[in-house]
C-alpha cells in the first residue's frame, strides 16, 4: 500500500503527552498569524525531529538505520495568498527575521555560502517543484515555529525542509506518496552544501506513533515500523544537550562532509579491492556506497532480507527473515575492509588514494563532488570509517532482531544498551564524531541506571540518547543535571533545563493539522 500524508484534525492523534501544552503553542501560532498577515491559517504543516536509537552516519553509506520521530516538532502555519509572492516569518522574529520571495524566481536561488535560515525553507521549496516539474508555484504566507533544538542532532533542519515541503505541496495541489516525499527532502540540503544521507528526513515524514523506523535505503527506500516489546516498566529513552553547537553547514569541510567523502572514496576503492569496480552497478552510479559494494560483491537474492520489489512504504509484516543474511553479509564485508585497507591504518593521502584509483587528485577531487562539498584533510581515514560503518549496520540489525524477538527479560534489556554502548565507543574510536561533553553525559547516565547511551545525531556535540527503564527516568536525568548542567551551565534555569533534559517516546510522523 502506497500512504501519503495524514491530516489531523485532533492534537491528541498527534501527540501522546502534553496535548494542553501544545494546545496552547497552536492557539499562539494562529493568533500570531492572524497578527501578522491579517487572517487565520487555511492549515498547519507538522514535521517532527528525531532521535536516532542507532546507526550513526551509515544512512549515506545505504546502509540501515534504527531511529524514531519524536514529539519536539516544526510548525508552519500556512495560508495561499493568490499571489506569485512567499511572505515568511518566524515566531522568533529577532533571531529569524521575516523573508519575501517572488515564488518565480527568488526561491530557486540559494548562496550555500551564506548561513541564513531562509535557506532552508529555500531548499524544501525548490526541490519540490523542482522535483514535479514545475517553474513556478503557488504564492502563500507561512509563520515557522520551530521546537526542535539547532545544533542538537535532533535534526531541527531535516524537520524544517520537510515542513516546508508539506506547505508546499498542499498550497499547488501536490500529494506525492511518504517514501516519494522522504526521498526529495533527503536531496534538499545539498543547495546549502550539506550531504544527506535520508535518515532525518525520512524519519520526520514516516515516524510511527509508538513504533522506532527500521529503515533501508537501497536498493529501494523502505520503512519497516519496529515496536519496542511491551515491558513492565516500560522502556523509555533519555535525551540530554551537551549544549556544544554542531551546525553541520558550519564545520561540515572537516567534520560531516569530510565523514561522507571518506565513506564515498572507501567505497570506490573497496570496490577495486573486491574486483568489482568495473561492473555496470559500480561504475555507472554516483555516488556509491558501501551497501551497493556489499550486494553487487555478495549479490545476495534476498537484498539484505527486504522484498526490493514491493511498492509498500511500510513493511509491517513482522516477520525477520533476512537477519541471518544481513549478519553473515556484514560479518564478511568487515573482513574484507581490514584486507582492503588495513595497510594504511594512519589513512591515505589524496595522492595515494588518486593513485590507487587510477585518478589524478583533481579527478578525484571531481568525483566526489568537491566543487559543492568541500573538504579539509591531510590524511583520509578510510580503514576506520569502513569498520564503524559495517559493524555499526550490523549492531542496527542486531538491534531489530532483539527487539522482535519478544523477549522482556532483563538480560533483553541489557543487550540492547550494549549495542547502543559499541555504538558510542565506535562513534567517538573509529568515527571520530564525539567529543568530551558527549562522552561524559553517557558515562553519567550509564552510572545512573541507563542500559545504553551514546550520541545522537552527527555528533560532535549536540544530544545524546539513553535506553533507561520509565521507573529509572527521574535518578538518570537528575544525575546529569546536578552532575554535568549544575556543573557546566550553572545559570541555566529549572525550567529551561526541561527542554534540554527530557524522556521521550516514539512520536508520530509529519502530518497536516486543520
Amino acid at each position: 500500500m502506497v500512504y501519503t500524508v495524514a491530516t489531523a484534525t485532533e492534537l491528541s492523534s498527534i501527540y501522546s503527552l502534553d496535548v494542553d501544552v501544545q494546545s496552547q503553542r497552536y492557539a499562539r501560532l494562529t493568533s500570531a498569524f492572524n497578527c501578522i498577515f491579517g487572517s487565520k491559517p487555511d492549515f498547519v504543516a507538522r514535521a517532527p525531529g528525531r532521535v536516532n536509537i542507532i546507526g550513526e552516519h551509515i544512512d549515506y553509506c545505504g546502509l540501515p538505520v534504527f531511529p524514531m520521530a519524536i514529539a519536539a516538532d516544526t510548525l508552519i502555519a500556512v495560508r495561499a495568498n493568490g499571489t506569485d509572492r512567499i511572505h515568511l516569518a518566524n515566531t522568533d522574529g529577532q533571531k529569524y527575521p521575516a523573508r519575501k520571495f517572488n515564488s518565480v524566481g527568488d526561491l530557486f536561488e540559494i548562496d550555500s555560502m551564506v548561513h541564513e535560515w531562509s535557506n532552508y525553507f529555500k531548499c524544501g521549496y525548490r526541490s519540490m517543484l523542482e522535483h514535479v516539474g514545475r517553474k513556478k508555484g503557488m504564492g502563500f504566507d507561512a509563520l515557522v515555529d520551530g521546537a526542535v533544538p539547532t545544533g542538537s542532532g535532533l535534526s531541527s533542519s531535516g524537520a524544517f525542509v520537510c515542513a516546508t515541503q508539506l506547505a508546499v505541496q498542499r498550497v499547488n495541489g501536490i500529494d506525492l506518496p511518504m517514501t516519494e516525499l522522504a526521498s526529495v527532502a533527503a536531496g534538499a540540503e545539498r543547495y546549502v552544501g550539506v550531504n544527506s544521507g535520508g535518515m532525518d528526513e525520512t524519519a520526520s515524514i514516516m515516524g510511527r506513533r509508538g513504533s522506532a523506523l527500521f529503515i533501508e535505503f537501497e536498493p529501494v527506500l523502505r520503512a519497516r515500523a519496529i515496536k519496542l516489546p511491551k515491558s513492565d516498566p516500560a522502556l523509555s529513552f533519555v535525551i540530554a544537550n551537551t549544549l556544544v553547537v554542531s551546525d553541520k553547514y558550519v564545520t561540515g569541510p572537516v567534520c560531516y562532509n569530510l565523514r561522507v567523502v571518506e565513506t564515498r572514496i572507501g567505497a570506490l576503492l573497496l570496490a577495486k579491492h573486491l574486483g568489482i569496480a568495473d561492473r555496470s552497478v559500480c561504475k555507472d552510479v554516483d555516488p556509491l556506497t558501501f551497501k551497493i559494494v556489499m550486494d553487487e560483491y555478495l549479490s545476495a537474492e534476498d537484498c539484505g532480507g527486504s522484498d526490493c520489489n514491493s511498492d509498500n512504504d511500510y513493511d509491517d509484516d513482522g516477520k525477520t527473515e533476512g537477519i541471518e543474511s544481513w549478519i553473515s553479509r556484514l560479518d564478511t564485508m568487515l573482513k574484507e575492509v581490514q584486507k582492503a585497507f588495513g595497510t594504511h591504518p594512519e589513512g591515505y593521502t589524496r595522492e595515494e588514494m588518486a593513485l590507487a584509483l587510477n585518478m589524478t587528485p583533481a579527478e578525484l577531487s571531481a568525483a566526489i563532488h568537491e566543487d559543492k562539498f568541500p573538504v579539509q584533510a591531510e590524511k583520509f581515514k578510510l580503514l576506520q570509517r569502513a569498520q564503524h560503518a559495517f559493524s555499526e549496520a550490523l549492531r542496527v540489525v542486531r538491534f531489530r532482531q532483539i527487539c522482535e524477538s519478544g523477549d522482556t527479560n532483563t538480560d533483553y534489556f541489557q543487550e540492547l544498551g550494549e549495542l547502543m554502548n559499541q555504538s558510542q565507543d565506535s562513534c567517538r574510536d573509529l568515527f571520530e564524531c564525539s567529543c568530551d561533553e558527549l562522552d561524559e553525559l553517557c558515562s553519567i547516565a550509564r552510572r545512573a541506571g541507563a542500559f545504553g547511551s551514546r550520541l545522537t545525531g552527527a555528533g560532535w556535540g549536540g544530544c545524546t540518547v539513553h535506553l533507561v527503564l520509565a521507573n529509572n527516568v527521574d535518578d538518570v536525568i537528575n544525575a546529569l543535571k546536578q552532575e554535568y548542567y549544575s556543573k557546566q551551565f550553572p545559570e541555566i534555569s529549572a525550567d529551561k533545563l526541561e527542554s534540554i533534559v527530557f524522556s521521550t517516546v516514539p512520536g508520530c510522523g509529519a502530518c497536516y493539522y486543520v
